[in-house]
């Protein structure tokens, strides 16, 4: 194998990808269109036996796509945030060719915008997470739609039951101040809420014979606070908190650091960061919840910043950010 290395950017799409091939000077060896097929790309690039340091966005299908080239080519392969790509390129003009170039060129000089590489099994379990969420939402929106019929046909319960209980569905199944139609829909509903509830249960069944032995999530489940959909989001978003520099680093990473926009002597914050996975910060959130009320080190947290009149809101996300990074540390392992 040739110790020069070469640099190429890879710019994925579902059915082809651009290739650019940069030596250590910054020139283009080649910039071509191939299939989206690694042993198409192998045979196309002829780089068989060189050092080769590439870069791929990171978009759907680029992580199979990564691994696949690191194991048939022994390739370095790293992940390209999009975003932090595209304000870099600062050009009106926007090519595959020049897209290619860009990527080679950024990892040439040191410069890549990185996203990790999760391991496959832990991009299987995102999969299998972000499913139970997607029926969670769906389940949501049914329950959402109930209670808008409810009031469109202004049907009422006779008593002061809250809602989803035994008592309220009963008297939702069995009610007849709905019209004809009304009704159908309910009924409609209720039959795909009991689906849903089903499927979810399968799903978390799933959950957890695929984490049963994995020793993060056990941890995990260890600490107060954290209950199985907590710790299989944190496994699955997170993946290793020693990929990480420090607990600030992974605060921010779950979207619980503050967003400065202080300018001159103007000096104000903006809610938390945006750039976070919404999932991984809700359940965090909701953890917080738990502690501020249950645990005495975070109760006192929680009273002490709500004294010095900070909203209930402010109070939950300092409570979630200091959690996360004394979880840093406990999480990092053993020396």
């Amino acid at each position: 194998m040739s110790n020069v290395t070469v640099f190429v950017g890879l710019d994925y799409h579902q059915s082809s990808i651009r290739v650019c091939v940069m030596d250590r000077d910054g020139h283009s060896l080649s910039n071509f269109r191939c299939p989206n097929n690694v042993d198409e790309l192998l045979r196309r690039a002829g780089l068989a036996g060189r050092s080769v340091h590439a870069a791929v966005e990171c978009c759907t299908g680029s992580a199979d796509f990564a691994e696949e080239l690191i194991q048939k080519a022994g390739w370095i392969v790293d992940l390209a945030h999009p975003g932090y790509v595209s304000r870099m390129k600062q050009s009106p003009d926007k090519t595959d060719c020049t897209d290619a170039q860009l990527l080679a060129d950024l990892v040439r000089v040191g410069y890549l915008p990185l996203v990790w590489l999760a391991p496959h099994e832990i991009r299987e379990l995102r999969r299998i997470v972000r499913y139970r969420q997607q029926l969670v939402e769906e389940r949501r929106d049914t329950k959402l739609r109930i209670g808008a019929l409810l009031r469109d046909q202004r049907v009422r319960p006779p008593q002061p039951w809250r809602r989803w209980t035994k008592a309220w569905l009963a008297w939702l199944r069995h009610t007849t101040e709905l019209s004809e139609q009304g009704r159908w829909i309910i009924d409609q509903y209720l039959e795909r809420l009991n689906r849903l509830k089903d499927e979810v249960a399968t799903v978390e069944n799933r959950l957890q014979a695929m984490t049963e032995e994995d020793a993060q999530v056990i941890e995990l489940l260890k600490r107060p606070g954290i209950g199985s959909v907590t710790a299989w989001t944190m496994r699955a978003e997170i993946g290793r908190f020693d990929r990480f520099r420090s607990g600030k680093q992974l605060a921010r990473f779950c979207g619980l650091s503050p967003r400065n926009v202080s300018s001159g002597e103007r000096q104000a914050d903006a809610g938390l960061v945006k750039a976070a996975n919404p999932q991984l910060r809700a359940v965090l959130i909701q953890a917080a919840h738990r502690l501020r009320r249950y645990e005495p080190r975070w109760q006192k947290l929680a009273s002490r910043l709500a004294g010095h009149g900070k909203p209930g809101s402010v109070v939950v996300a300092a409570v979630a950010n200091r959690w996360i990074r004394g979880l840093f540390h406990q999480m990092q392992p053993a020396a």
